[in-house]
């Protein structure tokens, strides 16, 4: 039988995962691809560290990338280290050597996407990318095969299961911010840097390789606009709550007239959403296609297995369209490369409704002025909830819109904050 030998980038988290399902799922993987899978050589920084799985007497172990990319029997380089430089080059010379790519990547995909497909392209190479987005969840085959002939209107996800763990905990147990991230740090959900999770960043690294999966143009990382969840208070989640409603860190994209609106942002998403009901450190992806329908896809966004799985996944699918006589993967399943840039929504004409939390001494008038500034700047109110002693020292307010330019929530705030009755600045989120 015919063996297909890889070279890992990495032997982490994922890696190691990777090589304990080749090795408990081998004889279900010979009968669908008729070819067994070998791990031949691993690229690690630290030699002398002791790894959570030993993948066999027969991997060696190497710090030097060349090892990898200059051997002639690994048929496929697999790049799990993460990071940019070093995975970047270990990337572009297996193009170069003739070697097909497997990366888990998505921070590299999201800054050099571009100059990694334009490579492959002029090698012949494949460059394979699924656990790079959303750990076990289809997605990027999902969006490149299944629904290929839909026009892709919306995308909603919840693709960072750090954030959605600590929201969650937030939500259920009333815990802030603080002690719901300690608690995802020394569960292993989060990192001791968990600033890329967080902030925003990670999921925002995931958008932007997805926007080009589902619209075939690209939409650059600097120009997403990004706003993590340091920001939410168990104050704003119990309102959210009461309004029907629970916060969750939401990537989007969708199609307005043409252009593309995308972000990532806190969102309130209406607790009779699935979105809504997603919880722990499990990642979901809404799709609407205009022929489809909307669908869901839902599972682990992390892991060794869940990630490891979407990796070996991409490997057999490299196997059975690579051979003798037959063309490479195409990297995007869109046929117009280069990508062009996409036709971007400015951010400042978004719509959408808008939770505000004002707070604000308790004084007559203060109110008055604020529904004043509202209407002034065209901001429509659906509800309005007022909550504290009478007296006390910052009360808060809080107002549910109607559908809002963004540029006329920006002035209305600008001119709230700057109210003498204003005790701290204004607290605002989206709502889906």
């Amino acid at each position: 039988m015919d063996v297909i030998k890889l070279g890992l980038g990495g032997f982490g988290t994922v890696g190691s995962g990777l090589a304990k399902i080749l090795d408990s799922n081998a004889q279900r993987i010979e009968k669908r691809i008729g070819k067994r899978i070998e791990i031949r050589s691993v690229l690690v920084r630290d030699l002398t560290k002791k790894r959570a799985f030993d993948p066999g007497p027969n991997v060696t172990f190497t710090d030097d990338l060349n090892v990898l990319v200059n051997d002639p029997d690994i048929d496929i380089i697999v790049e799990l280290m993460g990071g940019l430089d070093t995975a970047k080059d270990l990337v572009l010379k297996a193009f170069a050597a003739g070697k097909h790519v497997v990366t888990a990547n998505k921070h590299l995909l999201a800054e050099h996407g571009l100059e990694l497909f334009d490579a492959a392209r002029d090698h012949s190479t494949g460059l394979m990318f699924e656990a790079s987005c959303a750990g076990g969840i289809p997605i990027v085959q999902t969006l490149k095969e299944s629904l290929a002939g839909d026009e892709i209107t919306q995308m909603l996800g919840i693709m960072n299961g750090t954030a959605n763990y600590i929201l969650s905990e937030m939500t259920t147990k009333g815990l802030d911010f603080e002690t719901a991230l300690a608690d995802a740090q020394d569960l292993g959900y989060a990192e001791a840097d968990p600033t890329f999770d967080i902030e925003g960043f990670d999921t925002a690294h995931k958008l932007c390789v997805l926007i080009r999966m589902a619209y075939g143009v690209d939409y650059p990382l600097n120009e997403i606009p990004i706003q993590g969840i340091t920001g939410v208070t168990p104050m704003d989640i119990q309102f959210a709550r009461e309004f029907g409603y629970r916060i969750k860190l939401l990537a989007h994209v969708m199609d307005v007239d043409g252009k593309l609106e995308a972000g990532v942002h806190p969102a309130l998403v209406p607790y009779t959403y699935l979105l809504a009901r997603v919880g722990g450190n499990y990642n979901a992806v809404r799709l609407k296609g205009n022929a489809v329908g909307p669908i869901m896809l839902h599972g682990q966004g992390a892991g060794d297995l869940p990630t490891g799985s979407a990796v070996l996944a991409d490997i057999m699918n490299v196997v059975r369209n690579v051979g003798e006589g037959c063309p490479a993967p195409d990297n995007t399943g869109f046929r117009n490369q280069p990508l062009t840039k996409a036709n971007i929504l400015p951010p400042e004409d978004s719509e959408s409704k808008y939770y505000f939390r004002f707070t604000v001494a308790d004084r007559t008038g203060v109110m008055a002025a604020i529904t004043k500034s509202m209407a002034t700047h065209g901001i429509s109110i659906a509800q309005a909830v007022q909550k504290g002693e009478a007296g006390a020292e910052g009360v808060p307010l809080v107002i549910v819109s109607h559908e809002t330019p963004a540029k006329a929530v920006a002035a209305m705030i600008e001119e709230m904050d700057a109210m003498d009755f204003t005790v701290e600045p204004c607290v605002k989120f989206r709502i889906l």
